[in-house]
């Protein structure tokens, strides 16, 4: 495809899906979301977008209640679109999963009878880019933290730089939140956490459990929060409410180039459409030189003036004049 500004194509790209928070069943959360459905949609408008990204990582609260069947649904919705799209799936623990199930189910592993099943910490290489999922949750509570095991493993597996760099994926989000009753489900001893990264070669963060979108920096790490399939936090709310919301749910892309990460919204939902530059459009673009796509598509032009420019724009242009 023709490189239109000053940036090549991504290295990486990755899907950012969250708190999909499904139950058994396919019972609606709270009686009235369709969970599955948000998902289903949500991995629609993706493969629509034949973006086709390298990976999907989901951070946390996969099942709401833990139920077995609920992450077996969860994989029969995710896995056949993850497939049609070449992307690795990439699952992370949240404070509303369990370890037993969320190993069993989601990773097919067969836990040790009567073992304590330990932090479900991963690595994964996408292309060389490295992506570690990192198991924030507390078992029996919904607030987060990291063992001292887990922050010496952390360190040991990012002595070595990935040749793309790393993202760490987890569900407890390093960064403030302005929902003071969130606050107290935060993740704790993030002083320890940031000593880790700190200097490393991790390029970003990616969270969820706040069912909102929101970034920030940590650690000198940019941090990228996407907001929940199932349902999301009301911002506007009256201070000191914390309300839940059925509507502005979203996943997010990850634009990886070789100096930066972009992070992207996209709203989960069928919009009017109010305008359109198709695939036609673009062609007649391509074949013009840099200097003809200005004139063609950058030059402000007075109402009904299109004639004025020495190269004629395309007739899609012309029309969003008229």
């Amino acid at each position: 495809m023709t490189q239109f500004g000053q940036y090549p194509a991504p290295a990486h790209v990755i899907a950012h899906v969250s708190d999909t928070h499904f139950l058994g069943g396919e019972r609606p959360l709270y009686g009235k979301i369709p969970t599955h459905e948000n998902l289903i949609r949500a991995l629609a408008q993706l493969e629509r977008s034949g973006t086709n990204p390298e990976a999907i990582v989901f951070t946390g609260d996969l099942a709401d209640l833990a139920e077995p069947d609920a992450y077996v649904r969860l994989r029969e919705i995710v896995e056949p679109a993850a497939e049609r799209m070449g992307a690795q799936i990439i699952w992370v623990m949240g404070n509303h999963d369990e370890r037993l199930q969320f190993a069993t189910e989601l990773l097919g592993e067969v836990p040790v009878r009567g073992a304590v099943v330990p932090s479900q910490d991963r690595v994964y290489d996408i292309n060389g880019l490295r992506i570690i999922a990192l198991d924030s949750t507390v078992p029996g509570y919904h607030h987060g933290d990291l063992t001292d095991d887990q922050l010496v493993w952390l360190a040991g597996e990012l002595a070595a730089p990935a040749a793309h760099g790393t993202i760490i994926a987890l569900h407890h989000p390093p960064i403030p939140t302005p929902l003071a009753l969130m606050a107290l489900l935060e993740l704790r001893g993030q002083d320890r956490l940031g000593a880790v990264i700190r200097g490393t070669d991790v390029r970003g963060i990616l969270a969820g459990h706040l069912h909102y979108t929101t970034h920030g920096v940590f650690a000198g790490v940019p941090v990228s929060v996407a907001a929940a399939t199932c349902y999301t936090m009301d911002l506007s709310a009256p201070r000191n409410h914390l309300s839940g919301v059925d509507g502005s749910q979203a996943f997010n892309l990850v634009h990886v180039y070789a100096d930066q990460v972009v992070h992207s919204v996209v709203p989960i939902g069928a919009f009017p459409e109010v305008t359109r530059f198709t695939d036609t459009f673009l062609e007649q673009l391509s074949a013009m030189t840099a200097e003809q796509r200005l004139e063609a598509f950058s030059r402000k032009m007075p109402p009904r003036a299109s004639q004025a420019v020495e190269v004629s724009a395309p007739a899609e242009v012309a029309a969003q004049e008229a």
